[in-house]
């Protein structure tokens, strides 16, 4: 076969047929498992229940997209850029709503613009991605501009019906819901279909029975708020801290898990421990702490160590390890 045609044969073979999906990036520019966490997968059960598409707890009811979570307000609001996942054209827009938390009862300022500050880009195909949550004043691009993947169009706020900094990103083939890790799945159904994300994606995205989202030393009582804020375990800690504080928080785990906190000193002894009861229901989010006061003369100098870990079934399904020097 002469090797123009050969080429042209290539070529052919690994373009997508019409009407067949686009391969999504990351339409956020984090890290996943490092500087974000996926916290909300679609909602796969048909009926009144929640399931996620490996039939686990990491949705709610009605949730019709992937919930990409930053780790704390500081990193939002330091700067995080939302990203085109495909080429397309802008389809709409919506900016100069307010970075507001909204909670159980806030909801109905919001009602109807739920996705805050957003914007949908039209692919070929009949393919469309919603972006949002973003960041007021933060949309970069307008109706009918073409975009090319992985163009900043805005940036992560908190905007709309959400809690906690994240990115809602909503895939939609013909106008109709689609999940990206489980295209051509039987609907109500999980552990079925293919993924849409980019194969270098995918590994990075793999399904977790949960992740650990911050870990920590303070001086004090923790707080969920404190957390979030990202400025707690920030401060300077040393051998007058009149307490010493590990703190950890985890997201998505589920009815029946187990958490342990451990704390040591440098000479291996634990200070502080604790034990949870196994949970009674699923936590989207949840932290423990764990502590012990300064003792009378100064903390000793040296590596204090503080080990997370969360049992599902008897088995470790994740944990984490962390130190501070003093």
């Amino acid at each position: 076969m002469q090797l123009w045609r050969l080429g042209l044969l290539l070529a052919i073979l690994v373009l997508p047929a019409a009407g067949e999906p686009s391969l999504f990036r990351l339409p956020i520019a984090c890290t996943v498992g490092e500087t974000c966490e996926i916290q909300h997968y679609v909602d796969r059960d048909t009926g009144p229940e929640a399931q996620d598409y490996r039939c686990g707890s990491r949705t709610y009811n009605g949730h019709n997209g992937t919930d990409i979570r930053l780790p704390t307000l500081a990193a939002q609001r330091a700067g995080v850029d939302v990203l085109a996942a495909a080429d397309g054209t802008v389809r709409r827009v919506r900016d100069g709503m307010p970075d507001v938390s909204t909670g159980a009862g806030d909801k109905a300022s919001v009602e109807g613009r739920e996705c805050g500050n957003g914007i949908v880009i039209a692919h070929a195909g009949g393919w469309e991605t919603q972006y949002c949550h973003l960041a007021q004043g933060s949309v970069r691009v307008k109706a009918g501009e073409r975009v090319s993947v992985g163009t900043p169009v805005g940036r992560v706020g908190l905007s709309g019906a959400t809690e906690f900094p994240h990115l809602h990103f909503t895939v939609r083939e013909g106008g109709r819901i689609v999940d990206p890790f489980a295209h051509g799945a039987v609907e109500g159904t999980c552990n079925g279909g293919a993924s849409l994300w980019a194969p270098e994606l995918r590994a990075a995205l793999a399904y977790k029975a949960g992740a650990i989202l911050n870990v920590g030393f303070a001086t004090g009582a923790v707080r969920m708020a404190d957390i979030e804020a990202g400025m707690i375990g920030r401060q300077s800690l040393d051998v007058q801290a009149p307490a010493l504080v590990a703190f950890a928080r985890a997201i998505g785990l589920s009815a029946g898990d187990v958490q342990h906190l451990t704390l040591k000193g440098p000479d291996g002894v634990v200070l502080a421990e604790s034990r949870e009861a196994p949970l009674d229901r699923h936590k989207a989010q949840i932290m423990v702490f764990v502590g012990r006061k300064r003792p009378s003369s100064a903390w000793q100098r040296g590596v204090y160590s503080a080990t997370y870990s969360v049992r599902r079934d008897g088995a470790v399904v994740l944990g984490r390890t962390f130190s501070l020097t003093l």
